[in-house]
């Protein structure tokens, strides 16, 4: 009776282990979409951020990470276990939309990646919503959050917020469509709200993440690389 009781424990145990592991695999297979922008400024070191690829050979990132001259810094795409170079399509800038769409020659890409098509997201996140962070050495959970926690005078501007600061470039999915909310562009400090002697003080707490939303995405791809 014994045994059969402690066969029973083992099962138990061993099920609830094996659903984390099926989960980290499901929200890691989104990082075939991560890519690494690499540039040179000239007499420096190469600068590298991150990307996500869309299909058909483009590339969307932040424009901070490919810089304000790319004629000159030569930017490359890290994909697949491949170094690329890469045209600049369109660039924005970091004051008004943070983005620039690259491309790569698909015939250098493989199969595998080659029949991808990375979807944006039609309908903006709730506040809550369950999101993931993509980049290329990692995939992490966070959430979206409200404006309303960030400084007054930053709220109108960055308004797409998630809960924690991750690496300019990297991808915004969401948890259960897995498509793409957006693209992170920097980190703003997080304030919490407490009352003090009949005032509102602020306090910092740490910082989020704001992002391009994939709305601001779309309006930005030109018509002709748009699938």
């Amino acid at each position: 009776m014994r045994l059969a009781a402690w066969f029973g424990f083992i099962i138990v145990v061993a099920a609830y282990l094996s659903v984390p592991v099926c989960a980290q695999s499901a929200d890691d297979s989104l990082r075939v979409y991560a890519v690494t922008v690499v540039k040179t400024p000239p007499f420096e070191k190469q600068i590298s951020g991150d990307g996500i690829y869309l299909g058909q050979g483009k590339v969307i990132t932040a424009a901070h990470v490919v810089g304000h001259w790319p004629s000159f810094t030569h930017p490359r795409v890290l994909i697949a276990g491949l170094d690329l170079p890469a045209t600049v399509i369109k660039e924005g800038s970091f004051e008004q939309t943070d983005l620039a769409l690259l491309s790569i020659d698909e015939a250098d890409l493989p199969i595998s990646i080659l029949l991808r098509r990375n979807p944006l997201c039609k309908t903006p996140p709730r506040i809550g919503t369950n999101v993931l962070i993509v980049a290329p050495e990692k995939t992490g959970h966070s959430r979206i959050i409200s404006p309303q926690l960030i400084s007054p005078r930053h709220r109108s501007r960055f308004s797409s917020l998630v809960s924690n600061a991750e690496s300019s470039g990297s991808g915004v999915f969401h948890a259960d469509r897995k498509c793409l909310l957006g693209i992170i562009s920097g980190k703003i400090p997080k304030y919490n709200y407490r009352g003090l002697n009949g005032s509102v003080v602020m306090k910092e707490n740490g910082f989020a993440g704001f992002f391009v939303p994939a709305s601001k995405i779309a309006d930005f791809i030109p018509p002709e690389f748009r699938f």
